[in-house]
């Protein structure tokens, strides 16, 4: 199976109308956002669901999307809403200055890293689209969440970086944790500035998603998760890094 194919097929698996892919979605944005201004041309890699690029829409000039899966694309141009979103149909290995002739305020790779062949090489080919005070802002999922470390216990997985039927079944390819990222970033040739946790996670997505429904889940627990996030990184279902280009 070539990367295409992989992106198309691994699309079918995206889980829509999901209360958690909403909630986390949402907060990645109300994370980054103090770092985010008005007038920024902007690059987000992948568009999923389009929760996330539709409220990064509200806050910038003009935002990018890459996207390798053509009914993603399509999805997404039907939201006439997003009159300030231009979608580009692309594999992300393929991304060059050529290609998309113009460097960005800033690029998000919101859950990429994990999905992609070489996540060393996109890194630096990011760089070059990243104008000299542009940030990268990036977010993948963790393998010390406290859901992974319960999974653990109850003999789902061996080892907290073992890949879970669900992250096979959605394609993801590494796990990563605090370490890993800062390593593969600064190897790439970048600068944190401010990294941590989105939303402490207590069990799967789906357990989530049934708690929403069921009302036990609300806005005061919500803000509560993410706030407990900030103070415990190392537990959220969620790291995240925004960063510069080194020199």
């Amino acid at each position: 199976m070539d990367e295409k194919e992989f992106i198309e097929q691994v699309g079918k698996t995206y889980t829509k109308g999901s209360s958690q892919d909403k909630v986390i979605r949402s907060l990645i944005v109300r994370t980054f956002k103090p770092y985010i201004s008005g007038g920024m041309y902007c690059l987000q890699l992948g568009y999923g669901c389009g929760i996330d690029t539709a409220e990064l829409a509200r806050l910038v000039r003009y935002l990018y999307v890459a996207e390798g899966n053509m009914d993603f694309i399509k999805e997404g141009k039907s939201r006439r809403r997003l009159s300030n979103v231009e979608f580009v149909h692309t594999l992300f290995e393929d991304l060059s200055l050529e290609k998309m002739k113009r460097q960005f305020d800033a690029v998000f790779a919101i859950y990429v890293l994990e999905h992609v062949l070489d996540p060393m090489d996109l890194l630096k080919r990011i760089k070059q689209l990243i104008k000299s005070d542009g940030y990268l802002f990036v977010v993948v999922p963790n393998a010390y969440a406290l859901s992974r470390q319960l999974a653990r216990y109850m003999g789902l997985i061996k080892e907290l970086t073992d890949l879970t039927e669900n992250d096979l079944r959605h394609g993801h390819r590494r796990v990563y944790d605090i370490a890993r990222l800062n390593r593969e970033l600064c190897t790439a040739g970048y600068k944190i500035i401010h990294q941590g946790g989105i939303f402490l996670k207590i069990l799967a997505d789906f357990q989530l998603d049934q708690l929403y429904q069921l009302g036990i889940l609300g806005k005061s627990q919500i803000e509560g998760l993410y706030k407990l996030g900030l103070e415990y990184p190392h537990l959220c279902g969620s790291i995240f890094a925004v960063a510069r280009k080194e020199g």
